[in-house]
């Protein structure tokens, strides 16, 4: 059943949304009236998930690393509804595992979709955005861009990366009419995450990002961490000496190294990662 909201007759883009996050934050705007373009490298995954959901939803192919591809799926979103009101950046890829044992090809993939492709889908849809003066852009993050848990070095560095760009874009966009928003959950039940632990904070599903990215399209807001107590924390902990700072975050933030140091079920997903034949980014 389709429920009356602000958010009625929006039109969304969401980037790798055939699956996990993306498919529920799909599913969520939908079902609150939007009009929703779901983007995925996976293009045959991304059709059928339209398919699957209730309410208009739409699948188009997307590959984020490449300009001409999100400019592309921006402009048939844009013909078939009209202008893109709420971009959600939420295509991410992460291999887990000790620094200096990561392939230099899941590095250059997690830098080119986690941060290069919201980098890029923040230049090609905010102009249009800021020129009808009206607009918003979602980023889902993590809280790993406030926290680096071991063997997440490098996908801890793009999401410090995204929430740096989207700070010093913000104040560019300040007085616009276009808002940014960036959702930073910690770990979620995705097969992006399958296998890692979740530390002190307890596992979330993927209903719960959707449910917050709903309640920033319906009031903008530029920080959200998932549980919320996070961002607090983090915030109280920087305050303290280093051996004090680091105590806390060591209870708190977990050490992936060791939980996926015998584990297997990340084979499959993390192949994905150093083979050429990707078929999308999945969260």
């Amino acid at each position: 059943m389709l429920m009356s909201s602000s958010t009625t007759g929006q039109v969304v883009a969401v980037t790798g949304g055939a699956r996990g996050i993306g498919r529920e934050i799909a599913r969520t705007l939908a079902a609150a009236g939007a009009r929703v373009a779901i983007g995925d490298r996976d293009e045959a995954a991304a059709v059928a998930t339209a398919g699957e959901l209730d309410g208009t939803v739409r699948g188009f192919a997307l590959d984020v690393t490449e300009t001409d591809s999100f400019r592309g799926f921006l402009t048939a979103v844009e013909s078939l509804w009209g202008p893109i009101d709420v971009l959600v950046n939420n295509a991410g890829v992460m291999w887990v595992g000790s620094f200096d044992e990561e392939p230099e090809t899941a590095t250059a993939r997690m830098l080119e979709v986690n941060l290069h492709g919201v980098i890029r889908g923040v230049r090609l849809a905010a102009p249009a955005m800021r020129d009808r003066g009206r607009g918003h852009i979602v980023t889902i993050a993590s809280a790993a861009a406030r926290l680096s848990p071991p063997g997440e070095s490098t996908y801890a560095a793009t999401k410090h990366g995204v929430l740096g760009y989207l700070t010093g874009v913000r104040e560019e966009l300040r007085g616009t009419g276009v808002h940014l928003s960036v959702i930073m959950p910690s770990v979620v039940a995705t097969e992006l995450a399958a296998g890692t632990s979740t530390g002190a904070a307890k596992l979330l599903q993927p209903t719960e990002v959707a449910a917050a990215v709903l309640r920033v399209v319906e009031r903008p807001r530029f920080e959200t961490t998932l549980p919320r107590y996070i961002g607090p924390l983090v915030r109280l902990a920087e305050l303290l000496p280093q051996r004090l700072r680091d105590r806390i975050f060591r209870r708190m933030v977990p050490d992936q190294v060791d939980a996926t140091r015998d584990a297997s079920v990340r084979a499959g997903y993390e192949r994905t990662l150093t083979e050429s034949t990707d078929p999308g980014e999945r969260r």
